[in-house]
């Protein structure tokens, strides 16, 4: 994995870059040498937005960058993207961009690859910015939620994804557990349900971190590794992209790095349900009907629709420490992309004050996010005159709301709670995400756990 600190750096000898706005184009000329003006009129730079010509010295080595502004909608991201452009260097922008933390963030993560299997390298187009250190961890916590989530899924099991949390854990002296064997079917039956015809064995990963007597964040993170959808298979089509059905575990593991890296004044756990949806003779079937570690009953209405099965268990056991704060992060519906598309996750919760705090620091950076309700209406989809839930909602409306709600059953002691329905995917590259992985929710979670509890 690069290391953003390779891409970003304090102070330096710099090339500058001067962010030029179309209407301005005129002045800037007229205080321009003639030499400048020559070279102007010789490569046709008009300020297009995020058009750019370098001006050489006597030398003829490139001495300034002069790049027109973005439009007035563009992405954040979008000046930052400068960085896969230009040629090696190192650059420092001019004016307002120089202390844009979103300008130095899209300029990193406008340089993320995934190719462990081609012997390409990492353009070495250097920022330099006064205070990097939260916009290097941001872009390292993304990088890693990437690199999951790309990776293939016979390369990135349960085994894998326990190793990288184990490492992440061990970074910062977390205190780490896995329960897994007899011990997982005895305590979190639906998680040893879902993965019991994988030849993989499932788990449910555990770690700790932080003062005890903190305010207690947990983070549960869907880890189905692969899903072929079980008994009710998924066309080939379906199971494509289905190496990023741990996207929420992924994404979760991002967001730790970052609190412990930050050290927040937090009680942080996180819970990772590490699965494979597979095949088998002792494969789960439609119409089965299991007890949770909760008590609750719940009917397979469809085994393709067990990412709530593994995260209901392990939001048990969130709930039952009482948490300050409870989050999960799940790739759990195809509705949530119906309703809201791929680059704006839906996210639910009862609290007004956390709505809003999630709201104001999405748009702050750049991490969109969107709030749909916990319609109690709709639990009627999810009746069964069998058990006490169905897992798979009838008629086929409202599957992302039906989903919450079926996640909300297990949650009644922590103090907050807010569920993530991310797609954790680019299907079109975009200023500073490339197509593959993406890390979704992330960067306003950590803003709003910061200023939630703050020293």
């Amino acid at each position: 994995m690069i290391d953003a600190s390779q891409i970003l750096k304090p102070s330096g000898a710099t090339t500058p870059i001067k962010v030029i706005a179309k209407a301005d184009l005129a002045k800037h000329l007229k205080a321009a040498t003639a030499i400048v003006k020559a070279m102007v009129k010789a490569q046709g730079f008009e300020a297009a937005p995020l058009s750019w010509m370098a001006i050489a010295n006597a030398k003829g080595e490139t001495a300034k960058i002069w790049v027109g502004a973005p439009a007035s909608d563009a992405d954040p991201f979008a000046l930052g993207s400068l960085s896969s452009r230009l040629p090696a260097g190192h650059y420092r922008f001019d004016g307002d961009a120089d202390a844009n933390p979103l300008v130095a963030l899209g300029w990193c993560l406008e340089l993320y690859k995934y190719d462990p299997y081609r012997s390409t390298t990492i353009k070495s187009a250097t920022l330099h910015f006064e205070n990097p250190k939260l916009v290097i961890a941001a872009a390292n916590a993304s990088f890693a939620v990437r690199d999951f989530i790309n990776t293939p899924a016979n390369l990135f099991g349960p085994d894998e994804l326990e190793a990288e949390a184990r490492k992440i854990a061990s970074r910062h002296k977390a205190k780490f557990s896995t329960v897994k064997g007899k011990i997982l079917e005895k305590q979190f039956p639906l998680i040893h349900i879902v993965g019991a015809a994988s030849a993989r064995p499932p788990r449910l990963i555990d770690f700790t971190w932080g003062k005890s007597t903190a305010p207690k964040v947990t983070l549960v993170g869907k880890g189905v590794c692969f899903d072929t959808g079980g008994l009710d298979i998924k066309p080939s089509s379906g199971m494509l992209l289905m190496k990023k059905d741990m996207g929420g575990a992924a994404n979760v593991l991002g967001l730790a790095q970052m609190i412990m890296e930050a050290k927040l004044n937090v009680r942080l756990r996180v819970l990772i349900p590490a699965v494979e949806n597979s095949i088998a003779g002792n494969a789960f079937r439609p119409g089965d009907v299991f007890k949770t570690r909760k008590g609750l009953t719940v009917e397979i209405g469809n085994t393709d629709a067990e990412g709530r099965l593994v995260l209901c268990e392990a939001l048990a056991l969130a709930d039952e420490d009482s948490p300050d704060l409870l989050i999960d992060m799940a790739t759990l519906t195809g509705a949530a992309r119906v309703a809201l598309g791929p680059d704006l996750p839906p996210f639910y919760t009862d609290d007004t004050n956390l709505a809003a705090s999630l709201a104001k620091h999405a748009e702050a950076q750049n991490d969109p996010l969107w709030q749909l309700p916990f319609w109690k209406p709709y639990y009627s989809m999810i009746e069964t005159p069998i058990a006490d839930l169905n897992n798979a909602g009838a008629g086929g409306f409202a599957g992302s709301i039906t989903a919450a709600l079926f996640l909300k059953r297990f949650v009644e002691k922590a103090k907050a709670y807010v569920h993530f329905d991310i797609f954790g995917w680019v299907p079109t590259a975009k200023p500073g995400r490339p197509k593959g992985g993406e890390a979704q929710g992330m960067r306003a979670l950590f803003a709003v756990i910061k200023e939630r509890y703050a020293k």
